[in-house]
């Protein structure tokens, strides 16, 4: 997926890029339906993009997509920012439980929010995913340059052959941690920019796109 978003002469490029690497263990490629009956559930988050209460986590009616839903996450830097605001994050540990014979992987995930940049100021979102137990850990980054005043929305993709499937049969913790990073302009420090995961209704909702097998044997 590619996507370009321009506003006030900037364009901020949104390249698709790997979530995990690595190789199907103890799955068995297939063209999969979603199995039913799967949970998702919030083990634990912390960060200063997340505080207690903001952050909620719910499964897609078609039950092929966890959402996360945000309502305090905000990086901004000029005029009335502390000296940490210039960058906030949130550590997501999440647990899908998935029904028996089936394993999972993310195969896509989805970011929006909106982005306010002076001329010369710039900003990134930032994504690590990991499984509890796993040593991979893989990042995507997005790069976004002032003047903007626009929404953004940014999707990180895994090919078929590079997905990471959680163990067969065990009950493994999928870590995401996101960031949101403001650089100020050089030219104008005192300017004020800032950068949301954030929508209309004042949350941002974060989709994670799974992929599903048969376990083997």
């Amino acid at each position: 997926m590619f996507r370009a978003l321009a506003a006030g002469g900037a364009t901020a490029t949104l390249l698709a890029t790997s979530l995990l690497c690595g190789t199907a263990a103890q799955a068995q490629p297939a063209d999969v339906t979603p199995p039913g009956g799967f949970t998702v559930g919030l083990v634990s988050l912390n960060g200063s993009g997340c505080p207690a209460g903001t952050a909620a986590v719910a499964t897609s009616p078609d039950q092929t997509a966890f959402t996360v839903t945000y309502s305090d996450y905000l990086a901004q830097v000029g005029t009335g920012a502390g000296p940490t605001d210039f960058r906030k994050n949130c550590q997501l540990t999440v647990r899908v439980n998935a029904p028996q014979g089936f394993t999972y992987a993310v195969a896509e995930a989805d970011y929006r929010g909106y982005a306010y940049l002076a001329s010369g100021a710039a900003a990134q979102e930032k994504a690590s995913y990991y499984f509890q137990g796993q040593p991979q850990t893989t990042s995507a980054t997005h790069s976004f340059t002032g003047p903007l005043d626009d929404n953004w929305q940014a999707t990180d993709v895994t090919s078929i052959a590079a997905l990471v499937w959680a163990p067969c049969g065990a009950t493994r913790d999928l870590n995401i941690n996101t960031q949101l990073r403001v650089s100020a302009s050089p030219s104008a420090p005192t300017a004020t920019s800032f950068m949301t995961m954030d929508s209309t209704d004042g949350s941002l909702t974060t989709i994670y796109h799974l992929a599903w097998e048969h376990c083997a044997g």
